[in-house]
């Protein structure tokens, strides 16, 4: 995991070094990018706000998802909802043999 991630990083930056000599050749700026996009640098960071605030809840499920650890909140969550899970059939179970 840890090795595609460096990897993915290292082409990003590869990437944003040669747009950015590209750019820097041509004499071309930020601001003439964003004026051409029709674009304020206020909306790009509003954009950016807006996208930070989409992606968090669902990095943060991911990780939830995928701890295993036993000790945090998290994993204390899951035994607790897996308990009364447990509990619920073996009610059930008994209903069952009643009936």
């Amino acid at each position: 995991m840890l090795c595609r991630l460096t990897h993915t990083l290292v082409k990003v930056l590869v990437a944003s070094l040669i747009v950015g000599t590209i750019i820097g050749y041509f004499g071309i700026s930020i601001d003439t990018l964003i004026k051409a996009a029709g674009l304020s640098r206020d909306r790009i960071e509003d954009m950016a706000r807006d996208g930070i605030a989409w992606a968090q809840p669902t990095c943060c499920l991911a990780r939830s998802l995928s701890c295993r650890c036993g000790s945090c909140s998290t994993c204390s969550g899951r035994r607790a909802r897996a308990a009364i899970d447990e509990s619920r059939l073996q009610h059930a179970a008994g209903h069952a043999e009643l009936g």
